[in-house]
């Protein structure tokens, strides 16, 4: 029955009775009988008095500021494809719908339990408080409200919830001004999505969904009255806490709804013989995915404030696919039960196509540690950290994978004293390529390169990727003396794989432009959209030059395939490019590497800084886990090629550009 339905509907008249005592001490005396001498006296007090009462209450509330009311929402995050994954709430979990979309039968049965005259009366219901007075004066205390929908809802909103004698002359004179203000049905709509059921669930609809698992829309006549038997106490008589004692309000909803006619004999019998099939508390739930939305959730925070995502009724479509994530989950904690030491291992991945963040294992697990490794963890990339290097070297036009660097003993001054390069295994192998060089992981040819083409300038691509992390010119730059995370060094090697193209996620609020990003889209609970990063928007531009891109791409090649070359164990039979890194003491190994569908990062180490062991290397120990994430996560990805240098024009003006040397 809709509530136009119920407005127009002629009530039955009201059968109760009601025995009043004396008012002992006072100087009203009622004997035995009904309340109606009391009720015509409660009236006409209502009639003379409220308008100089109303002057007494100078300092109450406008209530014309509830059209612009937004009540706080429950903010939603879901996967890539629709799945949802954690909501957000702060003191309420709710979701604001409009009228239409709460049942007919759920509308009806808290009309009849709790304001059955809502259509009729102006705000306040004169037999309603007379009945409460009576009842108030008999307990010589206030046990009893007499407050209609109306007054509930100005109380909710505007007064506290004190019992109180002033505080009910508030609600009555608020609430002939709200209906003034308001028609009934936007009153009533505003109530059910306000009123609290019980289990941190606000409003018809997140309380339909606990309690049925289904939406407000869709409950039935017993669901209804069930519903609205909760409200006067909704913990007591919760079917979570006790099904029998919550039935047992429902049968009186029922009754009430009986004697009112409005449900026949037919639909009550029907109602109570309706077997109740309970929903799951959903308030304060875990994330499905931990490691994600904690990471979408600081995004958001950055964006628009930590008040408006825990409270505006966001819906937030994540980048991340459920079951993608989940499976680098499982493999990331297979691994690392498998090592049975206290190795922690990280991963981030993202789309070069799109800059979308599709994976991001924070540790081996969550349960044992929620720092996530993969977006905060700040750790020396070591050699990892060359291809920015030799890329910025590649962009000047006057090297290539072919020119010749000297790995030669050199010494630079470094600060008060001296830094004196050496490569990881020992030795000089004297003029190689940088092709060689890379492939091998030397380290002075990278130190030279850094040099010649000016560690600023490095830093400068390192800002272009989208790295934000700390960087400081010193002499030991290229060879990953710094901190980055995972999730920093998969983004910049994901440019290098779109031949230089790369997404720019505009800021909000007080957030920072992005290069990658864990959402494609946020709106409000009305579907209006807020922040849209979906790949239609254009937001993709060419932020690298191409022709150095496929060059250090055709480099890393090697480093895989190129026989002999640190990364041979990330060979997955397909085009792919990447580069190993190990840091002094294996306190940190690497592998990142690429095909052009996906960017991937691997750190292993200790969270206490400690050695991982002698022989531990990105090699070895990272490049394989690589190599298994990524033959897992490219299962029906159509391989693809790398875009060739020669595709591009070489930077520089001379057209017989040769390639220069560093020794």
């Amino acid at each position: 029955m809709s509530s136009t339905a119920l407005k127009d509907k002629k009530l039955p008249p009201q059968k109760e009775k009601h025995t009043v005592s004396n008012f002992v001490g006072g100087t009203l005396k009622i004997a035995g009988g009904t309340v109606l001498g009391a009720t015509m006296l409660v009236s006409a007090l209502i009639a003379g008095g409220l308008v100089g009462l109303a002057m007494s209450f100078r300092n109450l509330p406008d209530v014309r500021v509830l059209k612009d009311y937004v009540p706080t929402e429950t903010t939603y995050i879901y996967d890539v494809k629709g799945t949802q994954l954690a909501s957000l709430h702060d003191e309420a979990n709710r979701e604001v719908v409009p009228l239409e979309s709460i049942s007919p039968n759920l509308k009806m049965s808290l009309l009849a339990i709790e304001d059955s005259h809502f259509f009729t009366h102006q705000g306040i219901n004169a037999t309603g408080i007379g009945r409460a007075l009576v009842a108030n004066v008999n307990k010589g205390g206030v046990s009893e409200g007499g407050s209609t929908i109306t007054m509930q809802l100005i109380k909710n909103l505007f007064l506290s919830q004190k019992r109180e004698f002033t505080r009910k002359l508030a609600e009555s004179v608020l609430s002939i001004r709200l209906e003034q203000v308001f028609r009934k049905e936007k009153i009533l709509e505003m109530y059910m999505n306000q009123v609290y059921w019980g289990h941190n669930n606000y409003g018809a609809e997140t309380a339909a969904q606990s309690y049925f698992g289904k939406h407000a829309a869709d409950l039935n006549l017993a669901e209804g009255a069930l519903m609205a038997g909760l409200i006067q106490s909704p913990e007591r008589w919760s079917p979570f806490v006790n099904l029998k004692k919550s039935q047992i309000r429902q049968r009186e909803v029922l009754t009430r709804l009986r004697s009112l006619g409005w449900i026949t004999e037919a639909q009550d019998k029907e109602a109570r013989a309706y077997k109740i099939k309970i929903g799951k508390i959903k308030t304060w739930q875990r994330s499905k995915l931990p490691f994600v939305t904690e990471a979408v959730i600081d995004e958001l925070n950055q964006k628009f404030g930590r008040e408006t995502v825990r409270k505006g009724g966001m819906r937030i479509q994540t980048t991340v696919d459920y079951k993608f994530q989940r499976d680098a989950e499982e493999l990331i904690a297979g691994i690392g039960k498998a090592y049975g030491r206290d190795f922690q291992i990280a991963l981030a991945a993202v789309d070069p196509r799109t800059h979308y963040i599709k994976a991001m294992v924070g540790g081996i697990d969550y349960n044992k540690s929620s720092f996530n490794r993969a977006t905060d963890a700040r750790r020396q990339p070591g050699s990892s950290f060359k291809p920015f290097v030799y890329y910025t070297a590649f962009a000047t036009g006057k090297y290539s994978p072919e020119s010749i660097v000297y790995d030669t003993p050199v010494r630079y001054r470094d600060g008060d004293g001296y830094y004196a390069p050496k490569n990881y295994a020992g030795g000089y192998s004297g003029a190689i390529t940088i092709r060689q060089a890379l492939k091998m992981s030397a380290n002075i040819p990278a130190v030279k390169m850094g040099k010649a083409v000016g560690l600023d300038k490095v830093i400068q691509t390192c800002r272009t990727l989208g790295i934000r992390s700390p960087l400081e010119p010193v002499v030991s730059l290229p060879l990953g003396a710094t901190d980055l995370s995972p999730m920093e060094m998969a983004g910049g090697f994901a440019t290098f794989a779109a031949a230089g193209w790369q997404s720019e996620f505009p800021a909000v609020g007080n957030a920072s432009q992005s290069s990658t990003t864990s959402i494609v889209r946020v709106s409000d609970s009305e579907g209006n959209i807020l922040l849209d990063h979906s790949p239609e928007k254009g937001n993709r531009k060419l932020v690298l030059d191409p022709w150095a891109s496929a060059q250090i791409t055709s480099a890393m090649e090697s480093v895989i395939y190129g026989g002999g070359g640190t990364g041979k164990e990330a060979a997955i039979g397909r085009p792919a490019a990447g580069k190993t890194g190990t840091t002094s003491s294996e306190r940190d190994v690497w592998f990142v590497g690429f095909v052009p569908q996906l960017s991937a990062a691997i750190w292993i180490g200790k969270d206490n800084y400690k050695p991982l062991g002698k022989g531990v290397s990105g090699g070895t120990y990272a490049a394989p886990i690589w190599r298994r994430f990524m033959n897992q996560a490219l299962v029906g990805v159509p391989e693809e090629n790398f875009q060739p240098a020669s595709k591009f024009k070489r930077p520089g003006t001379n057209k017989s550009q040769k390639d220069e040397a560093v020794e």
